[in-house]
């Protein structure tokens, strides 16, 4: 159903493609928009190893939110800053497609607690963050995408 990436040389394990979504702090997600178009919004993300799902935030209401439960086919795709060797006035970097489908999350307590996870990946600031969640978290809503299809690869710009 999804395509093989065509330059095997390229291509990146499993284990890396999870350590790019667990480092990376924000990619794009693409959904199908409004009259057939195509709408990617850049926007950060949690990937939890233990359920395998990617999990996003965002207000109760929107384009986003209503092409999701139209229909809940995504993709989401990162890539890291990448790495300039010496001599070279390029960068090779990874990115990492991901396509999956959407559930919302109703549980407040999820809702909160992986709020809480993926603030920690931009402070560690304990207080604040509680009364981020706190304050924003009964208007937050939550969603997970779980994973059919995940690819890697490691490209050149030159």
């Amino acid at each position: 159903m999804f395509r093989e990436i065509v330059r095997k040389k390229q291509i990146l394990s499993e284990e890396e493609c999870i350590s790019i979504l667990k480092e990376t702090k924000r990619g794009v997600l693409s959904v199908n928009g409004d009259n057939g178009y195509p709408y990617g919004m850049p926007i950060n993300h949690y990937y939890d190893e233990e359920t395998g799902k990617l999990y996003f935030h965002g207000g109760m209401s929107g384009h986003k939110i209503d092409a999701m439960r139209n229909d809940p086919k995504v993709s989401f795709c990162v890539y890291d800053d990448g790495t300039q060797y010496e001599g070279d006035w390029f960068l090779t970097f990874r990115s990492v497609i991901v396509f999956g489908t959407v559930e919302f999350i109703e549980d407040r307590e999820t809702v909160y607690e992986i709020s809480r996870r993926l603030s920690y990946k931009f402070t560690d600031d304990r207080e604040y963050i509680e009364k981020e969640v706190s304050q924003s978290g009964p208007r937050t809503l939550m969603f997970a995408v779980t994973i059919e299809n995940m690819q890697g690869k490691r490209v050149t710009e030159r």
